[in-house]
């Protein structure tokens, strides 16, 4: 049936086209019955493939657009990508080396902000201009945006690199100033006023989280085996991101605090609680251990300040909290440095300046 049509051949339902390009013999499967007429069809569209690579203007992808081979000869390479199957990929190589944690943040950007948004295009589609008119259309502060775009300017610094593209579009996307929010600690009384609508469990969490410091992921991480009474000190080792157990979030982040009374005193009534338990602090409701600081947020700490008639601010205020009225007292701001897992002394003195004495 093929006789008469050189470099067409039929195999099962299908033709195959047989051609040679750039010394390298490509052989192309054509979803189409051989009949007599889809067997000229396809020697048709083979001379007109042995013309254009005559006259220099073959583009494989224009041809069999589906073909493994497509990418590999391709002069545009980034448009047979999408943007889609690129963040995936990306994902999917990130899982050797990222966190559990980390991977699910990824996840939830990739799938929930940048593929429905720009998923659609080309790695050669998406300019500049695109990133620049989503930007605008979003509420969430600069840290928040700077966290969305990183995916998307690893997944095209790969492409770059890997000569998809020319040119990285996100290169060229201004930076975004940070604005460092100012924290808003609480004062003392406001702090006794907290703790007396909480019961015993609870109180005691968030009193020794008002006087150590600690991010609430290493508060419900901290173990008694981390707790030295006799030497007056406690150890930070690890935290609880959602749901799971990993090192803390930065190196400076394992590290020893020292107690005062007030973070002591906390201890010691917990252990009326759980000494025969692994964690110091866990759920009282459940007898388990806290899975997130998103339960504490809601069931612990918002109903607490609505009783207590006090402006609500994010549990993370207790750590500013501790560091200010560190400060007011004189304490050494190395120290401090050390005590709250910070490696930057400058930023310390930026963020809680009015609290340090002046000399």
């Amino acid at each position: 049936m093929d006789r008469g049509f050189k470099g067409v051949r039929a195999r099962g339902n299908s033709i195959l086209i047989d051609f040679t390009y750039k010394g390298e013999r490509c052989r192309e499967t054509l979803k189409t019955k051989p009949t007599k007429t889809n067997l000229r069809d396809a020697h048709r569209k083979r001379e007109s493939v042995l013309h254009s690579i005559a006259i220099g203007n073959f583009e494989y992808s224009d041809y069999f657009p589906d073909s493994q081979k497509a990418i590999t000869h391709s002069k545009y390479k980034g448009k047979l990508v999408t943007v889609k199957s690129a963040l995936k990929q990306w994902l999917k190589e990130s899982e050797s080396h990222c966190e559990y944690s980390t991977l699910k943040n990824y996840g939830n950007i990739i799938y929930n902000q940048l593929i429905p948004e720009f998923g659609h295009l080309s790695l050669s589609e998406l300019s500049l201009h695109h990133i620049e008119e989503w930007q605008y259309t979003l509420t969430c502060g600069p840290k928040t945006l700077k966290n969305m775009l990183g995916p998307l300017r690893q997944t095209f610094k790969d492409a770059y690199y890997n000569g998809l593209i020319e040119q990285n579009p996100l290169d060229r996307l201004r930076p975004i100033p940070i604005r460092q929010r100012e924290p808003k600690p609480f004062k003392l009384n406001e702090i006794e006023a907290i703790l007396e609508q909480l019961p015993p469990q609870e109180k005691n969490l968030i009193q020794f989280a008002f006087w150590s410091g600690l991010r609430t992921s290493e508060l419900i991480a901290l173990r008694w085996e981390d707790i030295d009474f006799k030497n007056n000190r406690f150890y930070v080792r690890v935290a609880i991101v959602r749901g799971r157990e990993k090192t803390t979030k930065t190196k400076t982040g394992i590290r020893t605090v020292d107690f005062n009374s007030k973070s002591e005193s906390a201890l010691r009534a917990q252990l009326h609680f759980t000494k025969d338990k692994t964690r110091v602090f866990i759920d009282p409701k459940h007898n388990k251990p806290w899975k997130n600081d998103g339960i504490i947020r809601k069931r612990v700490w918002m109903p607490a300040l609505k009783k207590a008639s006090i402006e609500y601010r994010n549990p993370y205020q207790t750590r500013h909290t501790f560091a200010s009225m560190m400060f007011s007292q004189g304490k050494n701001i190395a120290w401090l440095a050390n005590q709250m897992g910070h490696n930057n002394w400058s930023m310390l003195e930026q963020v809680y300046a009015r609290w340090i004495p002046q000399k």
